[in-house]
This record gives structure tokens, sequence and C-alpha cells, in this order.
């Protein structure tokens, strides 16, 4: 099954590792590390040119994780990956 981000990009059900709302976890100073790390290493990946509500993390079996930053919020996005179980 594939998810769709926004614009023309979609990933594999199988590859998400986990979908965060991107307000409530740039609070925390660590989150804001990690994603700071992954954009320098080239691991971040831009949906959208809209102001994104959330990023989804990946596994990528060349770079270990993916990141991508999308304008749908995170409860669309969890709403979506219930809806392919059914």
């Amino acid at each position: 099954m594939y998810l769709h981000l926004g614009q023309s990009t979609v990933i594999v059900h199988d590859e998400i590792i986990g979908i965060f709302d991107l307000d409530g976890t740039t609070v925390s100073k660590n989150t804001r590390n990690y994603l700071s790390e992954a954009e320098k290493h080239g691991r971040v990946q831009t949906v959208s040119n809209e102001l994104p509500k959330s990023f989804i993390v990946c596994s990528d079996k060349e770079k270990d994780f993916k990141i991508y930053l999308s304008q749908i919020s995170c409860a669309t996005l969890l709403k979506r990956t219930q809806e392919m179980k059914y």
C-alpha cells in the first residue's frame, strides 16, 4: 500500500517509521536538533512549498532513513493509514 503525502509524493506504507505533528514536536530542542542534523545530511525532503504541518520518518535502504515534510496534517495522514488496513 502507498500513502500520498501531498503534491506528487507517495511512499510505501511499510517504510513508515513514524508520523509526527511538526508544531507539537518541534517544541523539544532534541527534535529540532534531530531535524537539523537530518537536513544537513540530505535526508529531508519537502513535499510542497506550503507551510509544513507534519513530518514523516521513513526507512531508506540507501541512507538508513528519510524525512518528508508535508503540508497535510498528522491527523489526516494517520487517518489515511488506518483506512488502508480495511
